[in-house]
């Protein structure tokens, strides 16, 4: 069993920064891909950016490159979505995400394990 918990959103001004924290315990960490995900309301919920087990991969959707960058400490249990930019379009509540498999996945199902979610608004 793995626990995450996500700490770090808030309101903020389009073109401002944000940094969600992402602290994991139960299992070993440092064998999962994480995902960072969000979801807006009455919208699904979409992947945002990931980051491997293995080599420390990352991928980011389209909409954030550039602009958003995950990080994986091991040592600490933690990942880390360093949020600049901010614009309108990404107010949503984002969500956390440990999987199993050794790439990253963009779709939700691939995820073994979900934090609660906190909020991101960005006001214009």
């Amino acid at each position: 069993q793995v626990q995450l918990v996500e700490s770090g959103g808030g309101l903020v001004q389009a073109g401002g920064s944000l940094t969600l924290s992402c602290a994991a315990s139960g299992r070993t960490f440092s064998r999962f891909t994480m995902g960072w995900f969000r979801q807006a309301p009455g919208k699904e919920r979409e992947f945002v950016a990931g980051i491997t087990s293995s080599d420390g991969s990352t991928y980011y959707v389209d909409s954030v490159k550039g602009r958003f960058t995950i990080s994986r400490d091991n040592a600490k249990n933690t990942v880390n979505l360093q949020m600049n930019s901010l614009k309108p379009e990404d107010t949503a509540v984002y969500y956390c995400a440990a999987s199993f498999r050794t790439a990253v996945y963009l779709n939700r199902y691939a995820y073994d394990y979900w934090g609660q979610g906190t909020q991101v608004t960005v006001s214009s």
